[in-house]
């Protein structure tokens, strides 16, 4: 047998059983006949039956009136959220989005071109050097802020707005752009304000919570401009610590210790400066600022309400204007107390740096006369502490108030008042 041909196969026939005496000498060739036949008379009939019927019962419903109804199949297009938080977090996010806006910022960078130069001047040595032939407007960096007012007022981070030759933009999540103005920067939070320069449009502000009645544990939502190309984009988390305190690095701003921040294990990445944290009910408790470069999901915010004293400042005076006392000052606890051999393990012990007094020249502590090594217990009647430190408790106040002060002095308590000044920006 060649390789190109099949085996074939003989089929002997096998008979079946035939029926006999269904017609006067006739037999049926196909056993199966029969039975088909009968059954093909059936569903027709069965089909006429029915659609006579159908017509029948049309005729009866169009004559009384009434309308036909007519079954479709209906298909989901929409997602349907599996639990209660996930279809929150829809809300928020839908409901928000389009407060959130990405900050460009663009600058005037230099464009440098190879040229070859000859440096001895006899034109037999020509070297390769970079030659700056001209300026070119660049996007030089991004960050993230939400809209707080009508008018167009923006929260966000001063380490975001800290170059003053810097032009700022703001995309909305509809891709529309608007020249920003920096209307004013905190002096001692990481926050600025920007206004939208714009023709009487008017915008949707977020809602502002509060970060008093926060909770470890309590879910939260980051908006904000990823790694500075990812626009809106959203993640979510948990309060993983709250009271935090830290020390903060930029190449823009140096180093600044952050105090009373939000802990969150929310993706938080560059870019996302400035941008909301929000809760389920889509408050905003906290402004993304920070995140730990050694771990994991480990990432920082400052309070909302931190910032509302910043906006009201704003709306009413046109500034952020903050308490000045003019000191110099360590926070003793138990363990410095118990090195320098102190009376007290708590307060604000007055001490000089290397450049500069305790008491600062012609301050308002100096005119309360405060001196160098003077402890401050209190201030306005709260007991200054590690967790409740001094630049905290004078941030409650506004320049010019008069605020009662406890000091120590050589073992001995007194009860000084100081006006506070006004920081000099």
């Amino acid at each position: 047998m060649s390789i190109y041909q099949l085996p074939s196969i003989n089929f002997k026939k096998i008979k079946g059983p035939e029926f006999k005496r269904l017609l006067p000498g006739k037999k049926m060739p196909f056993p199966g006949l029969f039975l088909i036949l009968m059954f093909l008379i059936g569903l027709i009939g069965g089909l006429t039956s029915s659609y006579i019927f159908y017509l029948k019962l049309k005729q009866e419903v169009i004559s009384a009136g009434l309308p036909m109804i007519h079954s479709e199949k209906v298909i989901e297009k929409e997602y349907i959220p599996q639990t209660t938080q996930e279809q929150k977090v829809i809300d928020v996010v839908k409901g928000n989005s389009s407060s959130v806006v990405s900050v460009v910022i663009t600058k005037e960078v230099a464009i440098y071109s190879q040229q070859y130069v000859d440096p001895l001047g006899n034109g037999v040595f020509l070297v390769p050097q970079q030659v700056k032939t001209g300026t070119e407007k660049q996007q030089v960096g991004a960050g993230t802020g939400f809209i707080v007012s009508e008018d167009g007022l923006v929260l966000t981070n001063k380490h975001v707005v800290s170059d003053d030759a810097a032009e700022y933009t703001v995309i909305m999540s509809d891709s529309k752009e608007y020249p920003v103005k920096v209307l004013a920067k905190d002096p001692v939070q990481d926050l600025a304000i920007l206004k939208i320069e714009s023709d009487g449009i008017k915008f949707s502000p977020l809602s502002l919570g509060s970060s008093d009645d926060i909770q470890i544990g309590q879910s939260v939502i980051a908006i904000g401009n990823a790694l500075g190309e990812f626009q809106n984009t959203v993640s979510v988390g948990v309060i993983s610590g709250l009271g935090r305190t830290v020390v903060a690095s930029g190449s823009t701003v140096g180093t600044e210790t952050l105090e009373d921040i939000i802990q969150t294990d929310a993706a938080i990445n560059k870019g996302n400066s400035g941008g909301p944290l929000l809760n389920l009910k889509g408050e905003v408790i906290g402004i993304n600022t920070a995140v730990s470069s050694s771990g994991q999901n480990i990432s920082f915010a400052i309070s909302i309400d931190k910032a509302k004293k910043d906006i009201e400042q704003v709306k009413s005076i046109g500034k952020i204007s903050y308490p000045y006392v003019g000191v110099l000052h360590v926070l003793i606890t138990k363990q410095y107390a118990e090195s320098k051999k102190l009376a007290v393990d708590y307060g604000a012990l007055l001490v000089e740096g290397e450049d500069e007094p305790a008491v600062a020249t012609g301050s308002p502590a100096e005119k309360a006369g405060l001196k160098e090594g003077d402890i401050i217990l209190e201030m306005g009647g709260e007991r200054i502490t590690e967790d409740n430190s001094l630049s905290k408790v004078i941030s409650k106040y506004n320049p010019g108030d008069s605020v009662d002060l406890k000091v120590l002095r050589d073992e001995k308590e007194l009860a000084i008042t100081v006006i506070l000044g006004e920081w000099d920006q």
